[in-house]
C-alpha cells in the first residue's frame, strides 16, 4: 500500500513538472505574441513564478519517491532494470538545470524587472526559455524510458 502511495506521488510529480514545462513551450509561449513587450514580460513573470513554485515541490517529490521505490521497491540500484538508471540520471541532470535555471536566469530577470531594465529582463526570459526547452526534452525523455522500460 505505500508502494502504491510513493508511486502515485512520483508520477504526479512528474506530471506536474514535465507537464508545466511543455504547456509553457507548446501552449504559453507561443500565445504571447498578441501581447506587447511589457505584457509579455509581466505574464512571463506571474507565470514562471507560479510555476516555479510548483516545480520546488514537485521535483523533490518525484526524486525522494524516486529513491523510496528504488530502494524499497526494486531492492537497489544493482536490482533495477536499465530504464530505472536512466530515470535516475537524467532527473538529477534536470534538477541541476533547474536550480541553475533558478539561480541564475530567473534570479537575473527578477532583478531587471525591478529596476525596469526590459532589455536585461526580456535576454533573461529567452535563456529561460532555452533551458526549460532542454529540461523539456529530457524530462520527454524519460517519461518514454519510463514507459518503454516499465514493459520492455
Amino acid at each position: 500500500m505505500l508502494g502504491n502511495l510513493f508511486y502515485a506521488l512520483h508520477v504526479l510529480g512528474a506530471v506536474l513538472w514535465v507537464g508545466g514545462m511543455a504547456f509553457a513551450v507548446l501552449v504559453l509561449r507561443p500565445a504571447l505574441s498578441v501581447l506587447e513587450p511589457p505584457q509579455r514580460l509581466a505574464l512571463h513573470d506571474g507565470a514562471l513564478s507560479r510555476f516555479f513554485r510548483i516545480v520546488w515541490h514537485a521535483m523533490p517529490v518525484a526524486l525522494v519517491t524516486g529513491w523510496l521505490l528504488l530502494f524499497g521497491w526494486y531492492g537497489g540500484f544493482a536490482l533495477a532494470g536499465w530504464h530505472i538508471h536512466v530515470m535516475h540520471f537524467t532527473a538529477l541532470i534536470m534538477a541541476g538545470v533547474f536550480v541553475a535555471l533558478f539561480t541564475g536566469p530567473w534570479r537575473a530577470f527578477r532583478r531587471a524587472m525591478d529596476k525596469g531594465d526590459r532589455t536585461a529582463a526580456a535576454g533573461a526570459v529567452d535563456r529561460i526559455r532555452q533551458l526549460v526547452v532542454m529540461n523539456l526534452v529530457l524530462g520527454l525523455i524519460t517519461v518514454a524510458v519510463a514507459a518503454w522500460g516499465r514493459f520492455g
